[in-house]
């Protein structure tokens, strides 16, 4: 049953995010979905409970810019954009630092992470009680309309999560504006809160993208960005070779010259927690033995595990 906590109970519901449960909770723009942004188990269950289809990037939350850029690399646009609209209805894509405590399920296996600190008093008293960045998309079921009441929330994800912080009707109502300032020109990923012309006084002209494909866009809300690993990927693995590396789900296939299982008892949400890390440790270790590829073993495609062979297809695809 989904706890409806008042606005007086932030150090409730910070106590549920640091035992991994997902809170929703009030922002500027709408309801967000939270989770402890560094742990992988966590943010599955946000994909988990909103029925997302696919890993895209979330946007991490924090109490202040220097939280922020603790996590991300950031120049002088970002800082002068910080110092003019957070806390605010602003997210900026920026390189993620390789010291970044994120887990990379949150930023959906990127070299970039999105984060925002917002604008809202109870959202920055939950991100101080919490002590933890909180990855939150909308509190809503994938698909549809983004909650700006605590009663939208209930309504989509009643049972589905721990609890709700109300803090009554969002002021804003429509999601933040996202700005990837990962390249030299400041690309604009989703249009929201913060008006183009606003940007545009502080970092000048501002691109829109023109032409994407899919899977090549870095932002949440958008689709996703594959990351590829430097071995190729075969899938639907049912042996292995010694010069393979395996990515093994369930009992692993013997012979296999690096093992990384993403559950050992066949839970796809656990495998959904492991899958971005396991790419990564596989593709260094590969590399390092001199191995030819990684094999992946089946992941039925129930629950959170159509997302994972949804991810799994696109680091396989050509390239």
């Amino acid at each position: 049953m989904t706890a409806l906590l008042p606005a007086g109970e932030v150090a409730r519901a910070a106590e549920l995010l640091r035992a991994g449960e997902l809170v929703a909770f009030p922002t500027e723009t709408v309801y967000g979905l939270g989770a402890d942004a560094r742990d992988g188990r966590a943010v599955a269950a946000i994909y988990a409970a909103k029925g997302r289809p696919s890993f895209n990037p979330l946007i991490s939350h924090f109490p202040d810019a220097e939280a922020a850029f603790a996590e991300v690399e950031p120049d002088d646009r970002a800082r002068a954009l910080a110092a003019r609209f957070w806390p605010g209805p602003l997210t900026l894509v920026l390189p993620r630092r390789a010291e970044s405590r994120i887990d990379h399920l949150t930023g959906a296996g990127l070299d970039t992470l999105a984060v925002r600190v917002p604008g809202h008093p109870l959202a920055l008293a939950l991100l101080r009680a919490a002590g933890v960045p909180l990855a939150a998309p909308s509190a809503n079921r994938s698909g549809g309309v983004s909650p700006t009441t605590a009663e939208h929330v209930l309504a989509g994800l009643s049972g589905r999560i721990a609890a709700v912080l109300d803090g009554g009707p969002c002021e804003v109502g429509v999601e933040s504006t996202v700005l990837d300032l990962s390249s030299p020109a400041p690309l604009l990923l989703r249009p929201g809160g913060v008006t183009v012309a606003a940007l545009e006084e502080v970092v000048g002209p501002v691109a829109r993208p023109v032409g994407t494909e899919p899977g090549t866009l870095r932002s949440p809300g958008m689709m996703l960005s594959h990351y590829a690993p430097g071995l190729p990927l075969r899938l639907e693995a049912r042996e292995v070779a010694a010069d393979e590396a395996l990515l093994a789900f369930g009992r692993p296939l013997d012979g296999a010259g690096a093992v990384w299982n993403l559950s050992e008892a066949g839970n796809p949400a656990e495998a959904a927690a492991r899958l971005f890390a396991g790419l990564r440790w596989l593709d260094a270790e590969g590399a390092r033995l001199g191995l030819r590829g990684i094999a992946a073993m089946p992941v039925p495609a129930e629950g959170l595990g159509d997302a994972v062979n949804d991810r799994l297809r696109r680091a396989a695809a050509p390239r």
